[in-house]
C-alpha cells in the first residue's frame, strides 16, 4: 500500500506534520499514528483493543457476510442472484422492507465486496447496477448516473439519481481497480470510476423526460454545487438546492484528489476541506447531532418528512467524520464531535437511546436500531474519551446480525461497522495512483 501525503490546505497540512512529529505516547488514540492510516497503512482494530481475538473477529465477520450476502432468502440475506447476460452473472441488492433496489445499498453491497474480497458478488452487482439502473442515453435528464429506486424485476420507481450512490459507486470501483486490477467493458474500474466522478462533477444541465414516464419531465445537472464545492441531495434543478449531511465523504474526496481526472483533483482536495468545516457548522454544539437534510451555510432543512431532524439519512454523520479522522488525521475537531455524540448517547442511556431525535436531544421514535448502533462504534476510531468509546464498540460487538423485514439498512451498517472497527475497511491503492 502506497503511503499518501495531506491535501488540505497549508494549515493543516502543517497540522499534520506536527502531530506526525509527535512521540507515540502524545498520539492520541491507541494504535493509531497521527499521519492517519491512510499515510500509515496502520488501521485501528477497536476489537481487538477491547480484547477479542483475531480469530473471534475474523469469524465474526465471516458469519455477518454469509448471511447476509447469502443466506436464507426469506429471513437473512438481501442478495439475490438473478441469473446471467452478456457481461456475466446479474444480482441486486434490496431493501427488504421496501421491496426495492436502492443505488445506495447497491454501491455498499459493492463496498463491502471489495473490502472483503469477494470479487465475484462484486461483479455481480455491478453488472445488475449498469444493465438495470444506469442512464446511458445522453437525451435523459440523468444520464450519466443511475437511477435512485427500481423495482427487482429492474423496471424503475424513480429514474432520479441520490448522489451518495454515485459517490460509493466511485470509492469501490477505483478500490477493485488497486485489488484486482482493470478488466474489459465495465469491468475497467478505472475507466468507470473516472466517467462516473467527472460526470458528477461536470455534468452539463439536461432536461428531458423519463423512460417509464415520459409525461414527467425533469431538469438534472451535477451531482456537486460548484460553488459550494459541496454534495447535492439531488440534482434535480425543480428542487431547493440542497444538501444532506451524511453525504459528506471527505475521507474518499482526499482520494479523489489524487486518484481522479487530473483537471479536477484540485476540487476534490477543496471539498475535503469543505466537508470537514461542514461538520463543525452543521452539528448541533451540545449534541453533536446532524440534520438529516441542510443548507450549504449548514443550517438545518427540512425534508420530505418534514421537519429537520436526527434521523435515518443522519445516522450515518458521525461515522463519515470518523473515518476521515482515521485516515487522514487532518482535522482535530472531529474528534471533539465524536466525543460530543458519544457523551449524548451515553447520558440517554446506552441501551435505551431513540433511533431519532430533534437537533437539541428530544427523543422522537423508538429505541435505536442495529444501523445506529454501528455508526456511534464507528465513532469510536475519532473518540478521545477510550472508556466511553469501548462501550460502543462492545455494543456493536453484542449486536445481533440483522435479519427479518429490516435487516437491508441496519444490515449494511451492521457489515460496514465491523470492517471499520476491525480495521478491515481499507483503502486500496491502484498501481496507478499518483498518475
Amino acid at each position: 500500500m502506497r503511503p499518501f501525503l495531506p491535501l488540505s490546505l497549508v494549515c493543516a497540512a502543517l497540522l499534520a506534520l506536527v502531530l506526525t512529529a509527535a512521540p507515540a505516547s502524545a498520539q492520541a488514540g491507541a494504535g493509531t499514528s497521527a499521519a492517519g492510516a491512510a499515510m500509515t497503512g496502520r488501521y485501528r482494530n477497536l476489537f481487538k483493543e477491547a480484547g477479542h481475538s483475531d480469530k473471534e473477529i475474523r469469524q465474526k465477520i465471516q458469519r455477518a457476510y454469509a448471511q447476509l450476502f447469502h443466506g436464507a432468502p426469506d429471513s437473512q440475506t438481501v442478495v439475490y442472484y438473478v441469473g446471467k447476460n452478456a457481461d456475466g452473472a446479474l444480482a441486486y441488492l434490496s431493501d427488504i422492507n421496501n421491496r426495492d433496489v436502492r443505488s445506495e445499498g447497491m454501491s455498499y453491497g459493492m463496498m463491502i465486496a471489495v473490502q472483503l474480497n469477494r470479487k465475484k458478488d462484486f461483479d455481480a452487482l455491478w453488472n445488475w447496477a449498469r444493465t438495470y439502473m444506469y442512464h446511458d442515453d445522453p437525451k435523459h435528464p440523468a444520464y450519466g448516473f443511475f437511477s435512485w429506486s427500481m423495482n427487482v424485476d429492474g423496471t424503475p420507481r424513480s429514474e432520479s439519481p441520490a448522489p451518495d450512490g454515485e459517490e460509493y459507486w466511485t470509492m469501490a470501483l477505483y478500490f477493485a481497480s488497486g485489488r484486482w486490477g482493470d478488466g474489459k467493458g465495465i469491468y475497467g474500474y478505472r475507466a468507470q470510476a473516472d466517467r462516473l466522478l467527472s460526470d458528477m462533477k461536470n455534468r452539463a444541465v439536461i432536461t428531458g423526460p423519463w423512460k417509464s414516464r415520459p409525461d414527467r419531465t425533469e431538469t438534472d445537472g451535477a451531482e456537486f454545487n460548484a460553488d459550494s464545492k459541496m454534495v447535492r441531495f439531488t440534482p434535480d434543478m425543480r428542487r431547493p438546492d440542497h444538501t444532506d449531511p451524511s453525504y459528506h465523504l471527505p475521507a474518499f474526496y482526499e482520494l479523489w484528489g489524487r486518484w481522479g481526472p487530473v483537471a479536477d483533483r484540485a476540487f476534490w482536495a477543496e471539498a475535503a476541506r469543505v466537508s470537514r468545516d461542514f461538520f463543525q457548522q452543521a452539528t448541533n454544539p451540545r449534541t453533536g447531532l446532524a440534520p438529516d437534510y441542510a443548507n450549504f451555510d449548514g443550517s438545518p432543512a427540512a425534508g420530505f418528512r418534514g421537519p429537520a431532524a436526527f434521523g435515518a439519512d443522519a445516522i450515518r454523520v458521525a461515522a463519515n467524520w470518523s473515518v476521515d479522522w482515521s485516515w487522514w488525521a487532518a482535522d482535530p475537531r472531529e474528534r471533539e464531535l465524536s466525543d460530543r455524540i458519544q457523551a449524548f448517547f451515553e447520558a440517554e442511556g446506552m441501551d435505551t437511546y431513540a433511533g431519532g431525535h430533534t437537533l437539541d436531544g428530544t427523543p422522537r421514535g423508538n429505541v435505536h436500531g442495529v444501523g445506529l448502533t454501528a455508526t456511534n462504534a464507528i465513532a469510536s476510531l475519532a473518540a478521545t474519551d477510550t472508556a466511553r468509546a469501548r462501550k460502543f464498540v462492545e455494543a456493536l460487538w453484542n449486536a445481533p446480525i440483522p435479519s427479518g423485514r429490516y435487516r437491508y439498512y441496519d444490515g449494511m451498517w451492521y457489515l460496514m461497522g465491523l470492517l471499520h472497527c476491525s480495521g478491515e475497511f481499507r483503502v486500496w491503492t491502484p498501481k496507478w495512483a499518483g498518475r
